[in-house]
């Protein structure tokens, strides 16, 4: 079983700004929806053998909420970059109607539509590039985004997916991921092998999980909710 989860909202969630790869935490409301979806998966009978998220506070915090408030505070939470939302370039930091004004209109939806299509890229001298924060100080420079687009980010999860948690889900062992929303519909691309046009369909609320059962060969053969497109 996999159950993909979205972290609760964050405070730039609330506040309407592009977050990619700033590390900000969750909001109280975001706090309570990981609680909330601990108790929902308590009530369906869900347990878990290993957790998997980003290195970022709130999808972090997310799954430390979610497995204390399910009695699973022993299961080990694996942190990977390669989980961390979408770089959203120079749009980091900005509303939308503040982007609107310094890009335009056509090319901020063509960013969120557009499975293809990257938000304009960050300068390296730009404080916001990842190259200057300490913590991904081990990946290589072609490792470090200067902004994605969706296909982008799929690119850099599928590596993980297949060397960390296919294995653990071939095992029948029972796979939670926290992650954020380009992450997750990159990944339920993926599993439901959608073409690129049908990406911008795809629905990820934040706090509800999405439990999927697979096969022996890791087809989706039930789910609880229909986020495909």
């Amino acid at each position: 079983m996999l159950v993909l989860l979205r972290h609760g909202e964050s405070e730039w969630n609330r506040a309407g700004r592009f977050t990619g790869w700033t590390d900000v935490d969750l909001s109280a409301a975001g706090a309570s929806e990981a609680a909330r979806a601990a108790r929902r998966l308590l009530a369906d009978g869900t347990t878990f053998d290993c957790c998997f998220t980003s290195v970022l506070r709130r999808a972090t915090s997310t799954a430390e909420i979610v497995l204390q408030t399910m009695g699973l505070g022993h299961v080990h939470i694996e942190q990977s970059w390669r989980l961390n939302e979408r770089h959203y370039g120079a749009l980091q930091g900005l509303g939308f109607w503040g982007a609107v004004r310094r890009y335009g209109l056509r090319p901020l939806l063509r960013c969120q539509r557009e499975f293809d299509y990257s938000p304009p890229a960050l300068d390296p001298n730009d404080p916001r590039f990842p190259g200057h924060d300490p913590s991904y100080a081990s990946l290589r420079p072609d490792e470090l985004p200067r902004a994605e687009s969706l296909r982008d980010t799929q690119a850099r999860v599928l590596p993980y997916w297949r060397e960390r948690i296919a294995p653990e889900l071939a095992r029948g062992r029972h796979v939670l991921i926290v992650s954020h929303k380009n992450v997750l519909r990159g990944l339920v691309k993926f599993l439901h092998r959608h073409d690129a046009a049908n990406v911008k369909h795809i629905k990820v609320p934040t706090g509800i999980p999405l439990v999927f059962r697979l096969d022996g060969e890791l087809a989706v053969v039930d789910q609880s909710a229909d986020v495909s497109a």
